[in-house]
């Protein structure tokens, strides 16, 4: 318990009331770190703290790098800042040695300034001095972390682009000179040779070797259902792989704006949320394994054998799958051709700037293309969807559809589909066929720049065992969706054909296809599979003890 003497000994409480420092003493929350303990993280509510023994430091990842901004001793403050601003934690804050730290509420630090006009100037002070300390860090800070030289249309050069801008890794681009050909990069300054995807990961610092043979559980996919199943799964114990072929947040993280996930009155994008999952998961401490693609998946007698791309074999008593969908292909003339210089399967924050001051055009009537449409609205000179139906009505949610409506530069083209593409080396023009009820159809050749495509989902499934049931579209049946069962005991809700393997998400038979319903099965899986390791634990124990007879 921490008394008013202690506070006493603080300066920042040493002229304050005696009265009042008694008040706050009774307040304050007596905090005891050991070495490497995390007093605050950032983005959690913000509170004050005040050291009274031991060591802490501030920490902040900047450009995607953890930065250490400074040290802290007995007898001084943190926290005030996020607090007057109004915001959440603006650094993460852990103990270097064993400390002790009182911790106020906002509340708490409001009063003290209110009353003790002595104290409120110590603070108010250091404040401005941060802010100072803010600046300089600024100005010494790159701007990126990454240079890339090489066409836009270049398919190898867009891939590492997309791969940077969905994993939230700031960047320098620019077109080559005439004399420079093929796509350059450099991390932090050194050169990556022959540059890939999978390259350039590596040089970044992400993970693409499992640290172990075997795990609890292997999550293959990273988006919304596969992240809230690490979490869930890590902070109950359980040894946890996770498995992202591409970057985490799935198609959520092309969402300019989620306005109906609930705790969000003011919406989040894609990205936000995404980052703010990644943050759970790292401190949670799962294991993330990025460009890597699960190939093959064989039955054990004590669970599953996964091969990765590139041969490595890892194990797991339980398997859960959260791949969530692709983008439905679509055919045209001129489509291959042009795919990747101009022609683009969803959408990516980066090519907004790409198309800024150009018309450009979006086949979909879904959120995704909603959405899609109002980011890119903001860039582009003329937004057109290009919808095969009626409209929106019978497939978006109406607070995209009222957006869109107020958008002056977004033009909704309904009975439309895109029969051709036309362009050398890019995307130039499109020609386009109209088939409104009761007119003949129109066709007609019109001029663009980028031409996107958001059009149904399909699940990519093909890699899976022949035995894992499915339905007619490849979606992965779960409980009671399943006709063809082993095992005496019936599965659980979320667990497919194959008794040990699970699935959650979008590529789920009968799935609503929501963020929110995506996080909410990836957690509920954990449940089940909790079910699934204590009983086969048990199974294993009874006949282990029937062996002894």
């Amino acid at each position: 318990m921490i008394t008013s003497a202690e506070l006493e000994k603080i300066p920042l409480f040493a002229d304050v009331d005696e009265q009042e420092r008694r008040r706050l003493a009774r307040r304050a929350a007596d905090i005891h770190l050991e070495p490497g303990e995390w007093l605050v993280r950032e983005g959690e509510e913000p509170r004050f703290f005040v050291v009274l023994e031991g060591e802490l430091e501030a920490v902040k990842d900047i450009v995607g790098q953890r930065r250490l901004l400074g040290k802290s001793g007995a007898g001084e403050f943190s926290g005030e800042t996020p607090i007057f601003m109004g915001t959440a934690s603006i650094v993460s804050v852990r103990a270097v040695t064993k400390c002790r730290v009182a911790r106020f509420e906002r509340q708490q630090l409001q009063e003290l300034v209110r009353d003790s006009p002595s104290a409120g100037e110590i603070i108010f002070s250091t404040m401005t001095s941060r802010f100072s300390q803010a600046q300089q860090l600024a100005r010494e800070t790159p701007s990126a972390r990454v240079h890339i030289s090489g066409s836009k249309y270049d398919q190898n050069c867009r891939a590492i682009r997309a791969f940077l801008s969905a994993n939230r890794i700031q960047y320098d681009y620019e077109w080559p000179t005439e004399e420079e050909n093929g796509t350059t990069v450099s991390v932090e300054g050194g050169p990556v040779e022959n540059p890939t995807v999978r390259r350039v990961a590596e040089a970044l610092g992400f993970h693409t070797v499992p640290k172990y043979a075997r795990y609890d559980v292997i999550i293959a996919g990273a988006g919304p259902a596969g992240m809230a199943a690490a979490v869930y799964s890590a902070s109950e114990g359980l040894k946890v792989l996770l498995v992202e072929r591409f970057a985490a947040g799935g198609q959520a993280v092309t969402s300019s704006r989620i306005e109906n996930y609930l705790g969000f009155p003011a919406g989040i994008s894609g990205d936000e949320l995404t980052e703010r999952a990644l943050k759970q998961v790292k401190q949670f401490g799962v294991e993330m394994l990025f460009k890597r693609n699960i190939e093959e998946v064989q039955a054990l007698d004590d669970g599953h054998c996964v091969t990765l791309d590139g041969g490595d074999r890892i194990s797991a008593s339980v398997l859960l799958l959260t791949t969530g969908v692709s983008w439905h292909r679509l055919e045209f003339e001129g489509h291959d051709d042009l795919l990747g210089r101009g022609i683009v399967y969803g959408a990516s924050r980066f090519d907004g700037i790409a198309v800024t001051g150009r018309r450009i055009f979006i086949i979909g009537g879904g959120n995704s293309a909603g959405q899609a449409a109002v980011f890119y609205s903001g860039y582009a000179a003329e937004v057109i969807m290009l919808v095969r139906g009626a409209g929106l009505a019978q497939t978006m949610s109406q607070y995209l559809i009222q957006q869109i409506h107020d958008k002056a530069n977004i033009r909704v083209e309904p009975y439309t589909e895109v029969t051709a593409v036309h362009g050398e080396d890019h995307l130039e023009q499109i020609t386009t066929l109209s088939r409104e009820p009761g007119e003949p159809e129109t066709s007609y050749v019109r001029e663009a720049k980028a031409l996107f495509i958001m059009t149904g989902a399909v699940a990519k499934t093909q890699w899976l065992p022949a035995s894992l049931e499915r339905d007619d579209n490849g979606y992965i049946c779960t409980g009671r969706d399943i006709n063809s069962w082993s095992l005496d005991r019936e599965p659980f809700a979320l667990e497919t054909s194959i008794p040990g393997i699970f699935c959650a998400g979008d590529v789920r038979h009968g799935s609503v296809k929501r963020v929110a319903s995506s996080v909410g099965e990836g957690s509920m899986s954990i449940a089940f599979i909790h079910e699934y390791l204590a009983l086969t634990e048990a199974e294993q124990d009874a006949g282990a003890m029937l062996g002894q007879r």
